[in-house]
């Protein structure tokens, strides 16, 4: 599609001259005067604007006022044969991004159009960046609804908008960077840098080198002068993820930084003033750690003016199956696959399970899903053994609201000799028969077993007395074992 112009003139052998000009490699437009120019504007977006700056009635800076008002703004020139510097620069005040004077110079204009419309163009790209980042980082954009993550918003949307130092702690794969970005996108620094370094992965030396950046010779190697995060954060936001593996001089630095916002390049010593807002994450107990003399007790009381905790996932397993179900689709999308739609007893299992690595390890589990069962059913038995292995206190009532499903009488895949697999109290299960007929026999072992005593069987079998009483009303001959 051709770009489009209009071309507003009185006079119309050049609204004309300059329509032909233009039409080979643009949709061009043309009006007499201002009125006309506004109807045309009003009846569809235009790329840009060439606009004569004296005609009958409204000027042509009325006509620049109506185009940059309009929510898709297009680029506007202006043309006139009164050309001075006064002109000029109420011109570019108004909005137009460049000036021609008559008569026009053809190829100044074709320059002029190429380079207002690349500049529009990284304009829509730039707005559009900026909403995809506040979509992807606002808070409606964290996933779940359990009171441990609303109370952490809620201390977020109060902490964004100020300028404190803040401490994020909390174990491993619970999202402390995604709090950060969070924080920088609902700040008054959104439009700024937000630049992570994740600490525990750089030794010392370099470390401090990417931090505060180095002078020419600071050191062998150091063949030219390198800005460090601190200077590219500069306006923005810096976020320092596992604070607590930092080096005793590292903190020194880090220290002087916090009390006089300067810092210094490694080998320099002039003084660099910034203005960045610090977030650091950490997953130890830095406080155990200023005790222990591994952590500087400035340092920690300076980074602990404002302190967040993100919930660990069993802690919150409500938004397992939401983050579950966002978690599938984005994978399935990124692999170009259906979703694999996950069956009650799976999911049952899945919410009743800890999650030790956290949203992470959910990630993963959902990548997993996606590539090995590509829009299949998933069921409990598809599940990996660990995760029946590990439910946590109170897993039934972490799965309310997901209905039907066998449950936990799934078969695990290890421990099998010959056609039998072992299971937790000395039942086993036949491998040659089906799923139902195993649940069956299995069901009627531990009752049998335990002697009748359906508590005792429940627990033989690894499951909730629920979910046994739920098992035998499917055969009402077991409901006279003992």
């Amino acid at each position: 599609m051709l770009p489009s112009v209009l071309i507003v003139d009185d006079e119309k052998h050049t609204r004309e001259g300059l329509r032909q000009a233009l039409e080979d490699d643009y949709d061009v437009s043309v009006a007499a005067n201002a009125d006309e120019a506004f109807n045309l504007l009003d009846a569809q977006p235009f790329d840009a604007v060439l606009t004569d700056l004296r005609m009958p009635g409204k000027s042509g800076l009325k006509v620049i006022d109506k185009a940059l008002a309009l929510p898709q703004r297009p680029a506007v020139i202006m043309m006139t044969a009164y050309g001075n510097v006064d002109t000029a620069v109420e011109a570019m005040k108004r909005g137009a991004v460049d000036f021609l004077t008559k008569p026009v110079n053809l190829e100044r204009l074709e320059v002029l159009l190429q380079r207002a419309l690349k500049t529009k163009t990284l304009e829509v790209e730039v707005k559009q960046l900026h909403e995809r980042l506040d979509e992807k980082f606002s808070f409606d954009g964290i996933i779940g609804h359990s009171g441990a993550l609303r109370d952490l918003i809620d201390k977020v949307r109060l902490v964004a908008p100020a300028k404190a130092t803040i401490l994020v702690e909390g174990e491993s794969g619970t999202g402390k960077e995604l709090i950060a970005q969070a924080i920088h996108q609902a700040s008054p620094r959104a439009r700024a840098a937000f630049v992570a370094v994740h600490c525990a992965a750089l030794s010392e030396n370099l470390l401090e080198s990417e931090l505060f950046g180095h002078e020419r010779g600071a050191f062998t190697g150091a063949t030219e002068r390198r800005v460090g995060r601190f200077e590219s954060a500069d306006g923005g936001t810096l976020f320092l993820d596992e604070i607590g593996e930092i080096s005793q001089s590292t903190q020194v630095k880090l220290l002087r930084f916090l009390e006089t916002r300067a810092i210094e390049r490694v080998g320099g010593s002039k003084p660099i003033q910034l203005d960045v807002r610090l977030v650091a994450a950490t997953n130890r107990n830095l406080e155990r750690m200023v005790a222990e003399g591994k952590f500087r007790e400035d340092l920690f009381f300076r980074l602990n003016v404002v302190r967040l905790l993100t919930p660990p996932l069993r802690d919150r397993p409500d938004d397992i199956p939401l983050l579950l179900a966002h978690y599938l689709k984005f994978f399935a999308r990124e692999n170009g696959t259906p979703a694999p739609q996950l069956e009650p007893g799976a999911l049952r299992t899945l919410c009743a399970y800890r999650w030790p690595g956290n949203i992470r390890e959910l990630r993963n589990f959902c990548e997993n899903a996606v590539v090995l069962h590509r829009g299949g059913k998933f069921t409990e038995y598809d599940l990996d053994p660990r995760y029946r292995g590990m439910a946590h206190p109170g897993a039934e009532p972490a799965a309310r609201g997901v209905t039907g499903g066998a449950g936990a009488l799934a078969l695990p895949s290890s421990a099998s000799t010959g056609g039998v697999l072992a299971l937790p109290g000395g039942v086993v299960a036949d491998t040659s028969l089906s799923v139902a007929e195993n649940e069956k026999r299995l069901l009627r072992e531990a009752l049998l077993k335990a002697r009748g005593n359906r508590t005792k069987a429940a627990e033989l079998m690894g499951v909730s007395r629920r979910t046994l009483h739920r098992k035998i009303a499917q055969w009402p001959e077991l409901d006279t074992l003992d």
